[in-house]
């Protein structure tokens, strides 16, 4: 093996500490879908390249998988890694259909890969976070409530600064924009969705150029976009504007829905507004849009996203049509521990050392140890009969909170190495006296300014 190694770009590791915090919020996610009644799924990373270069868009960043010894090549020739949790989704559904129940509610929370240029909250191996519900032939629009607000709740109960999500509906862009009679609807929406990264003349330009709007119709579709609430008053606001089309009239009426649906319960971490700049630029998206973005940390972009698709999968006779919401975890995370916002309590998951008086004596520790851990007190024993100072210092610099001693009549001691306090303690009936020192927490600090 070799003696030196250098950091591989993109393929972030995460230290223990830092790995508590990231097991913490999976956990936490993965509870509050549970409690809506969605089945756990994991995809296999791999999907043939075909059905990964569906998404045109994403081709340059597919990574594919080749055998060292190409002639012995078989079944597994022509695959590559998954770069999202969609993609395999889609797939799993087809080949699974006959023994899924429908609507088919599923989250699944596992790395992707995408070769693109490493940067802050992009890498090229990541951990999302996915939520979907999926019907067979038609999924009734409560679902698109349903689960917005699931991705509301589980991110309202995680460790993280504010979130704010972000809802705009396609039937509601393509009803203004046909209402207008734009002549290229799909490409006034890629356009459009520009407005975050170019000025709003050069989009206006462009919605001319491209997508062959007059002047007047490329600003109107400006208009549009500017509208932003917190709350259903951008009815009122799109309806000033004087477009009139049934699609508008009834995208109009789902926003609606969603903001209010979202917004119910006042979640405590996160806002919910309509912002009519929303389009998210892939053209499956067939109704409610939505992105998600962290306070303090606007230069990530969106931190997650997703919408309703009316053809999420099809086998020629029977159409999938879902709903679904992504959050990228390693997006949010990694730059939160990078800045100290995050941290993990300690680094083991020791509460208790106990230690070791001499080497005939070992065995005294470790069914201490034992009686510990069938009561669920995750203990070590230490890894040699130094001196008790020395062992000590060994608890302190893996953040183990207590120590235990087994005193030469018997009797047992445990202290506190943070208080200095020493009581005598039953292995039998000793636990923590403050239950967050039983498990590694995620600890929060200030975010900078």
């Amino acid at each position: 093996m070799a003696t030196k190694t250098s950091p591989l770009s993109g393929f972030p590791e995460l230290l223990p500490a830092a790995r508590v915090v990231e097991r913490e919020v999976i956990a936490s996610l993965s509870r509050t879908f549970e409690l809506h009644g969605f089945a756990n799924i994991e995809t296999r990373a791999v999907e043939p390249v075909d059905v990964l270069l569906g998404k045109g868009e994403t081709s340059k960043e597919v990574y594919l998988l080749e055998r060292l010894q190409k002639e012995q090549a078989g079944s597994d020739a022509g695959i590559g890694l998954h770069f999202d949790l969609t993609v395999p989704f889609a797939r799993y559904v087809l080949e699974h259909a006959g023994h899924l129940e429908f609507p088919f509610r599923r989250f699944q929370i596992q790395p992707a890969w995408r070769g693109e240029r490493p940067q802050e909250g992009r890498y090229r191996q990541f951990t999302q976070a996915d939520v979907d519900v999926v019907g067979r032939d038609e999924l009734a629009f409560h679902h698109d409530v349903e689960v917005m607000r699931v991705m509301v709740e589980a991110l309202d109960a995680l460790p993280i600064p504010p979130v704010s999500f972000q809802f705009n509906n396609r039937k509601l862009i393509q009803g203004f924009y046909r209402g207008l009679g734009l002549p290229d609807i799909e490409t006034a929406i890629r356009v459009i969705d520009k407005l975050d990264k170019l000025p709003v003349d050069k989009v206006v330009e462009l919605l001319v150029s491209d997508a062959g709007t007059t002047p007047e119709q490329a600003q109107r579709c400006v208009d549009l976009a500017t509208i932003r609430t917190a709350d259903t008053s951008f009815v009122q606001r799109v309806r000033a504007l004087g477009v009139e089309d049934e699609l508008l009239d009834e995208g109009l009426a789902e926003l609606a829905a969603v903001v209010e649906g979202c917004a119910a319960g006042a979640p405590s971490t996160v806002t919910v507004e309509a912002n009519l700049r929303i389009a998210r630029g892939l053209d499956y998206y067939t109704g409610t849009v939505v992105e998600i973005f962290m306070a303090g940390y606007e230069r990530l972009k969106s931190v997650g996203g997703g919408g309703r698709y009316d053809a999420l999968a099809s086998d020629g006779r029977t159409t999938y049509p879902g709903v679904g919401v992504s959050f990228g975890v390693s997006r949010s995370l990694i730059p939160l521990l990078a800045d100290g916002v995050l941290a993990g309590s300690r680094p083991v998951p020791s509460a208790v050392l106990v230690a070791v008086t001499t080497e005939d004596t070992r065995a005294r520790s470790d069914l201490v140890a034992a009686s510990l851990r069938a009561r669920g007190v995750p203990c070590e024993v230490a890894a040699s009969a130094a001196k008790f100072g020395k062992q000590i210092r060994y608890a302190e610099r893996r953040g183990i909170p207590y120590v235990w001693f087994v005193q030469d009549d018997g009797t047992h001691q445990v202290k506190d190495i943070r208080s200095g306090e020493q009581v005598a303690a039953d292995p039998a009936t000793w636990t923590p006296p403050a239950i967050k020192d039983l498990r590694a927490q995620v600890v929060i600090k200030e975010q900078p300014q």
